[in-house]
């Protein structure tokens, strides 16, 4: 297979799932969290400072009944599916068809032309097409993030045989042997292109000079690893989790372990779409964060393995996916570890806030990086695509928490901290970038 075989946008395949639609109108108080209660006992639940911009009863309605919202088989792609399979939708008038799709390029090019309402998306992804640097400008919204953490770096077998082990001895071949290596992410803004990045440089190898980069579909990882066409790669579960029970390669990291509760994939929709339909919107944050809510509740979880497990979501065996939902970690080299640190949901709702510091810092590796030739506006980008007022709202009505700031702040592997408060300065600041 050649890298343009692998990279291509084309003959992408799109899996409707077929869902009984229930097509009435529904009143979007009645079928809210507050369910009998009615308006009255629905706006008790958000917040005063909500309450002063609060919809008029019987205006509320979600414009569209029946959103179609794209994913990749990922283990991340839970919400969606248990948003739809488990009636979290209907809640609040609204029916979720999930569109399985065969690659990021599919849901950039789908989610922007409109085709799909919404999709389970990267965040860099999103960013990235923003800026009109991960394909055609379009305005575009981050409604929530859907999951934190539980992405891995994978080297292959080959590596290993030859002493790598970590990023230390994976750099110390790299500078003694004079040939390609070959390393896959997912698409080229997104967030397993950045972990990857970082990973690399933490370690001292340059991304842009020290390694060729190719761009492979999750679900094809595992297989083109065991044909000899990658090195490395870094992807979400469970593909990585498939790498080691099938024998072809090894985690070398987890993404938590680069940036502990890092953010990871978001509801992502077009600026158009929620200009034109916010109730939908709102509507669509609310019952995911119900599903999320439900993902999170670790008795749940061998029940959410089982359901994203068939063909129609993720395609691959329960088990694969079961184990490093809870925690269970092997990376195939001998080390088994239950990980406290693995993906999250919800956690009060903390998870699913869109912090505007999130969206800046994919924005500073973009720069890092050279697929941004200027630094923007950092600021200003995040607070137009960070849809914080819709997920207030939707947040108000399912009862999860809301950050008093907007920011954030972290210290990633390579002990730097990330705080939003100088991006600019950020950016630079990094020994090795383009």
């Amino acid at each position: 297979m050649s890298s343009n075989d692998i990279t291509s946008d084309k003959n992408n395949s799109n899996f409707l799932q077929s869902i009984a639609v229930d097509n009435s109108r529904r009143d979007f108080f009645r079928t809210s969290a507050a369910g009998a209660f009615g308006a009255a006992a629905l706006m008790g639940l958000v917040p005063n400072s909500i309450k002063t911009n609060a919809w008029a009863a019987g205006s509320d309605a979600p414009e569209i009944t029946e959103v179609k919202i794209g994913f990749i088989p990922l283990t991340d792609c839970a919400p969606i599916v248990v948003a739809a399979e488990m009636g979290f939708d209907k809640k609040y008038g609204i029916k979720i068809i999930p569109q399985k799709q065969a690659s990021w390029a599919a849901i950039r090019d789908k989610t922007v032309n409109g085709e799909l309402h919404a999709s389970h998306v990267l965040y860099g992804l999103v960013y990235g097409v923003q800026m009109g640097i991960g394909g055609q400008q379009k305005d575009m919204k981050v409604l929530m993030n859907l999951d934190h953490n539980g992405q891995a770096i994978t080297l292959s077998n080959g590596l290993k045989d030859k002493g790598v082990k970590d990023g230390k001895t994976l750099k110390r071949l790299l500078d003694n042997e004079n040939r390609d290596y070959i390393f896959a992410n997912t698409f080229p803004t997104g967030t397993h292109a950045m972990w990857l990045n970082y990973w690399l440089a933490a370690n001292g190898i340059n991304p842009v000079t020290d390694i060729k980069s190719i761009v492979v579909p999750p679900p094809q990882m595992v297989a083109n690893m065991r044909i000899g066409n990658m090195d490395g790669f870094c992807v979400g579960e469970p593909w990585g989790a498939r790498a080691i029970a099938d024998k072809v390669g090894f985690t070398v990291t987890t993404t938590q372990d680069i940036w502990l509760d890092h953010p990871e994939k978001v509801l992502g929709t077009t600026g158009e779409f929620v200009a034109k339909n916010p109730n939908t919107a709102r509507a669509m944050i609310a019952a995911i964060l119900e599903a999320c809510k439900y993902i999170d509740a670790v008795e749940n979880r061998a029940k959410v393995a089982k359901l994203i497990s068939g063909k129609a979501y993720v395609n691959t065996s329960e088990e694969v996916i079961a184990g490093r939902f809870v925690g269970d970690y092997d990376n195939g080299i001998g080390k088994k570890w239950k990980d406290p640190n693995y993906m999250k949901f919800y956690q009060d709702g903390t998870v699913n806030f869109p912090y505007l510091s999130d969206g800046m810092w994919f924005l500073t590796q973009h720069k890092r990086w050279g697929l941004l030739k200027a630094d923007p506006d950092y600021l200003s980008v995040a607070t137009k695509v960070n849809e914080i007022k819709l997920y207030s709202e939707a947040a108000g009505l399912v009862g999860a928490a809301i950050p008093k700031d907007h920011m954030r702040s972290s210290k990633l592997m390579d002990g730097i901290v990330w705080d939003g408060k100088n991006p600019a300065a950020y950016a630079a600041g990094f020994k090795i970038k383009a």
